[in-house]
């Protein structure tokens, strides 16, 4: 069976107008813009969505609206971790899953568990989850690595697990996990700049912060790695290598809202303590898209 999560996913944006109030007309326009553009899936409230800048309520409205807006034509993935466990289990038991079709859970940051805490965590996620789970390793920004025997770990407790968003920059992991996973567990990579090497590896795919601004090449770019053409995805690598660079240069989501306010998608606004990018990389990243143009 086709996994659920083939493809290319996109870690939606959060638009914010001007006085940083969520710009729903465009955040309407992304989703279109990304089923338009053959995006396989979508990601919602993750790290890219600037979450912990958003009140409850907001995040119950995004995710309300997103889920209307798709109107079922794509998979939605629910960004849902947190480095108390006992509190995320109580958020998970009342989170409303209606046109939810996975949890994305990041590992706890902040608290540096040791890998037994991190697979005590998770389990206790997954026996709380009533649907399907994604786990989200991404060291760069939790503070902790989980290890490859430790996923494999958590990965067998339950056919609920069903796969993880790798994001550690490591491909020896990504090779161990993908060869020692049971059938329905599988590996996407959380680097778009990875994409292609982590296909040849054994992932399934990417979820991606580039595809906000540039859905329809990532669609390309991951299609053809899947299907063995590697020349065309050998040469959109190579088109989009610099720009997959430059929007994380100055930080993410502000790199890929500059772009997006490039073309017209949405405002370059972020919400503190994120800043918008300097005007020398704002500047590198306009030259770059005029070059893909």
């Amino acid at each position: 069976m086709r996994h659920p999560f083939t493809g290319a996913g996109v870690a939606l944006i959060t638009p914010f107008n001007e006085d940083k109030s969520i710009d729903f007309n465009a955040l309407e326009r992304l989703v279109e813009d990304q089923i338009a553009g053959k995006i396989d899936y979508l990601v919602v409230l993750g790290t890219t969505g600037e979450t912990p800048a958003l009140s409850e309520i907001e995040k119950k409205e995004i995710v309300r609206f997103i889920v209307d807006k798709n109107a079922g034509r794509l998979k939605i993935m629910l960004g849902l971790g947190g480095n108390n466990t006992l509190g995320l289990v109580e958020t998970i038991k009342k989170t409303d899953f209606d046109g939810i079709d996975a949890i994305l859970s990041v590992t706890p940051y902040y608290n540096k568990p040791t890998q037994e805490g991190l697979f005590q965590h998770f389990k206790a996620v997954v026996e709380a989850s009533p649907i399907p789970v994604v786990l989200y390793n991404v060291p760069g920004r939790t503070g902790v690595n989980m290890e490859a025997d430790t996923t494999l770990r958590i990965a067998n407790l339950s056919q609920k697990v069903i796969g993880i968003k790798e994001a550690c920059g490591d491909i020896g992991q990504f090779t161990k996990i993908a060869s020692g996973a049971p059938d329905y567990f599988k590996v996407i990579s959380g680097d778009d700049s990875l994409t292609l090497p982590a296909i040849v590896t054994g992932s399934i795919g990417i979820i991606s912060v580039l595809a906000n601004a540039m859905p329809e090449k990532l669609a390309q770019l991951t299609h053809a790695a899947l299907e063995g053409n590697m020349e065309l995805a050998g040469k959109l690598h190579l088109q989009l290598a610099e720009m997959m660079k430059l929007i994380f240069k100055e930080g993410s989501p502000a790199g890929v809202k500059a772009l997006m306010e490039l073309r017209g998608k949405a405002k370059h606004q972020v919400r503190l303590p994120l800043v918008q990018v300097s005007e020398a990389t704002y500047g590198l990243i306009e030259a770059e898209w005029k070059k893909l143009q």
